[in-house]
């Protein structure tokens, strides 16, 4: 049944996002003094007693507002309360109880959960009187924390597994493959993921950098097991001048580091930029398996050689991603969407696969009889063996007489055979040179 799910509600600057950090042990939601700052749900692995659960983090509620973006935000939380087993209803135990507080509580009593009212920012030993009109709200007894100084967490955690669900399992589950979804602002990332998963999770508008967090979405495919992670779009850096803008850019370049598969998401109308260069680049820097999809597809005027043409420039632009897959797709129509789930088995299979030593010996012996290796001086590169070291990506160390005949064209010629046998689609190979004596 997967693990139960913990659901942070709350008008907006009440300290949810520092109590969903301190649970979560890390700062994933962005912190500022600034209403309306978590925009998405955010989510992470939460543990309390060797009990592993889903904690999201929801952008404020607004009850009532036209504003475009506090209207997406009021329905984020909607949806994150559907889902959830428990949830935690926010408020802010100095300033007492507000309208705003009393319509999300009728919101809740009427969702038919579990839920937890707790009353943050007490950091004093005496408990201030206002927490006692919070009763009239009819959620029970308030919990009094605070999340800063990370006052009553234990308590509040206590409570909070207490009312699990027993059918739920709450082990943490490893098989699932991690996928980060890059690209620069208003490219169709949040689109992109929107139509995979089927609901509106990610806030879509057409204002760039709408997506201002690394957003992870767990999703289950037949028997495959997928974490979607929605980053933030990743701006020049010179443009960043906001704090907030700021803190994306670098949730962005984490969130590939802790992916397993980087999708980049061009926009076919604009074509490759630099910005796309560097993000991509970072990710096969750090040996991460990498689909290009090419998005707004259904945009661009076409004749037959349109598709040639672009694949063409994205190779010349990309020159050193050539084992990518490319993939055209419109996330607005979902044309061709469903083929990222094939590509991304494909991509975490070549990402994890190993060739024997044997094997491998076979390829770079044939390779060699082909190619002599370079030499300079009268002396020649020698290989004595290779073999595989490691996965994710696949690494490759190769035992040679002397580094500095091993140029960078020959390495290129190497890894060209090792691919024309096994593929490797998708994944960077990574070598590494040892000397060993004659």
């Amino acid at each position: 049944m997967g693990r139960p799910v913990v659901a942070i509600v709350g008008r907006p600057n009440v300290g949810k996002s520092t109590l969903f950090n301190k649970i979560a042990g890390s700062r994933i939601s962005i912190v500022e003094d600034k209403p309306g700052v978590t925009r998405d749900r955010i989510y992470a692995e939460g543990e309390w007693l060797n009990k592993y659960f889903t904690l999201i983090d929801t952008g404020g509620i607004e009850p009532d507002t036209k504003d475009i973006i506090l209207s997406q935000m009021r329905r984020q939380a909607d949806i994150a309360i559907e889902t959830a087993d428990v949830i935690l209803f926010m408020v802010d135990g100095r300033e007492g109880i507000t309208s705003a507080d009393r319509e999300i509580s009728n919101m809740l009593r009427k969702s038919g959960k579990e839920v937890l009212l707790v009353c943050n920012k007490v950091d004093t030993p005496k408990t201030p009187d206002t927490i006692y009109e919070f009763y009239e709200l009819g959620l029970g007894d308030p919990i009094v924390i605070s999340a800063g100084q990370k006052l009553g967490l234990g308590d509040l955690l206590d409570e909070v597994i207490a009312r699990f669900p027993d059918k739920k399992d709450t082990e943490y589950d490893d098989e699932v493959i991690k996928v980060a979804v890059i690209g620069k602002p208003n490219a169709g990332k949040s689109s992109f993921i929107n139509k995979i998963l089927g609901e509106e999770r990610v806030i879509v508008s057409d204002i760039p950098g709408t997506t201002r967090d690394a957003i992870d979405t767990p999703f289950t495919r037949g028997d495959d097991k997928y974490v979607f992670i929605d980053t933030a779009g990743i701006r020049r850096k010179r443009k960043v001048t906001e704090n907030i803008e700021r803190y994306s850019v670098i949730r962005s370049f984490t969130a590939v580091e802790r992916a397993d598969i980087c999708i980049l998401i061009i926009d076919a109308t604009e074509g490759v930029t630099e910005q796309d260069k560097k993000i991509i680049g970072y990710a096969h820097d750090n040996g991460k398996g990498i689909i290009i999809a090419v998005n707004k597809w259904d945009l661009v005027d076409k004749d037959n050689k349109t598709y040639r043409e672009f694949e063409k420039d994205i190779r010349n632009n990309l020159s050193f991603l050539l084992y990518a897959p490319i993939l055209f797709i419109s996330a607005k129509t979902g044309q061709r969407v469903s083929k990222i789930f094939d590509l991304i088995t494909l991509v975490s299979e070549n990402h994890s696969r190993r060739i024997a030593t044997g094997v491998l010996n076979d390829i770079i012996g044939e390779a060699t009889l082909m190619n002599q290796p370079p030499s300079d001086k009268g002396r020649r590169l020698k290989i004595f063996y290779g073999t595989q070291v490691a996965v994710k990506p696949p690494k490759f160390v190769l035992f040679i007489n002397d580094e500095e005949l091993m140029h960078f064209s020959y390495a290129r010629y190497l890894e060209n055979q090792i691919r024309k046998t096994f593929g490797f689609e998708g994944t960077p190979i990574q070598f590494e040179f040892r000397e060993r004596g004659e």
